[in-house]
């Protein structure tokens, strides 16, 4: 841990070269990573649980058919808000019910250690939760946009490094929204939307002009939102925020625009990313950092100059989550190492990277890790976290759920 933020604490353990491929799927020798555990624990859905002596490393592998229509890749935010922290194993207890069972549960996005906010946008279910044009993190070498797993309506995932694409239309004029449930600070102008996820009442500011509009949902056409101006424009900050709707805010110039809006009038609200996903809005949006495979090539040393990584994470072993995707966009693979063990010492991000690619992956990128590494596999923690008190209360999660309410969980020979 670096100050409030899971960027993993400070150890340094001796580099490692770069694995060799090797054939996962098949027991291996001294030189490669040995099957102790492997489950179906759905139709296409496998885990494994892998030993290889040349870390010594300890990892936990789920891959995901993404083809099943009874199977979903789901995000999920500790205790259902914008702000808290919970447990992985507690969130997949939680969102298990008798007709959805969650199969496996990860570790995502990094997150302030005090709020639980995280990092980068996020969208859940297709309801932006948080949008941001730059990435929140205090500690990236220079400000930018991490790189975040997406998947859009046609459930093909994607990696990139995409940023909120948000518009206002009122009365054939458009005003940019800057930032999902985040208040635009440091900036002469901006915009924001707040939703009941950001909480009561809209952050307060009062060092540039300030306009408030309230807005009532009443419905939504293809990939906008459609809203209705009621009720009286603010002119200074902390509005309460509608249940049933939002908060159009605006600093600086930008405010004469939103004070404009008559009451009753039609405001359609576009949110989507640049750039934009082949089946539309994202579904599910979640943030990481930073991506360490791209079209079958390691780039996770090019990390510190493309997104602004430090070397205290990306260079040194810790524990690692990450998830990834066949060429092919077929599979998806989530991913877990442990380490600051003598069994398990850890990967760097490039190490990480290699083992992906020597699965098969295509694509890649690292979650959260350090003491926030979790795996659960059927509501059991099967990883060994880093810190002393055990499994950590991280900021969201990203599970693999399956829908009928009768399964199996068998022996892959």
């Amino acid at each position: 841990m670096v100050g409030h933020y899971t960027i993993m604490q400070l150890i340094m353990l001796p580099a490692f070269t770069a694995l060799a491929a090797a054939n996962p799927l098949r027991a291996q020798s001294v030189n490669g990573p040995s099957p102790v555990e492997r489950r179906e624990l759905a139709p296409g859905v496998v885990y494994e649980r892998l030993q290889d002596a040349r870390g010594p490393w300890s990892m936990h592998v789920v891959r995901v058919d993404l083809r099943r229509a009874d199977v979903a890749v789901q995000a999920m935010h500790a205790r259902d808000s914008l702000r808290g922290r919970e447990q992985p194993s507690a969130m997949a207890r939680r969102r298990s019910t008798a007709d959805l069972a969650v199969l496996a549960t990860i570790n995502a996005d990094f997150f302030d250690l005090k709020s639980g906010e995280n990092e980068n946008n996020q969208v859940i279910d297709g309801e932006w939760w948080k949008g941001l044009k730059v990435t929140d993190s205090p500690f990236d070498t220079y400000d930018n946009v991490h790189v975040q797993f997406a998947l859009g309506t046609n459930n093909r995932p994607t990696i990139g490094r995409f940023l909120l694409d948000g518009r206002a239309f009122v009365r054939g004029a458009m005003t940019p929204i800057i930032t999902v449930n985040a208040n635009p600070t440091g900036t002469p102008e901006g915009s924001a939307l707040y939703t009941p996820r950001f909480g009561r009442v809209t952050p307060r500011d009062t060092t540039r002009q300030t306009a408030e509009a309230p807005l009532t949902r009443v419905g939504h056409r293809g990939d906008t939102a459609l809203y209705v101006r009621r009720g009286a424009v603010s002119l200074t900050s902390g509005s309460a925020i509608p249940d049933s709707g939002a908060i159009l805010a605006a600093y600086g110039a930008r405010a004469a625009a939103v004070q404009a809006m008559a009451d009753d009038d039609t405001v359609r609200i576009l949110l989507t990313t640049l750039p934009r996903l082949p089946g539309g809005a994202p579904r599910l949006l979640i943030g990481g950092w930073p991506q360490v495979l791209r079209d079958g090539v390691n780039v996770a040393g090019d990390a510190a100059t493309v997104e602004g990584t430090i070397s205290r994470n990306a260079e040194v072993r810790h524990p690692r989550s990450a998830i990834g995707y066949s060429r092919d966009r077929r599979y998806l693979w989530l991913f877990t190492v442990d380490g600051r063990s003598a069994t398990s010492v850890g990967m760097t991000l490039v190490e990480m990277a290699d083992v992906l690619r020597a699965r098969g992956v295509w694509d890649a990128m690292n979650f959260d890790g350090g003491g926030s590494t979790a795996m659960v596999i059927d509501g059991r923690l099967v990883n060994a976290p880093s810190d002393p008190t055990g499994e950590r209360a991280v900021g969201n999660v990203l599970m693999i759920t399956h829908r009928p309410s009768s399964r199996s969980s068998r022996s892959v020979p």
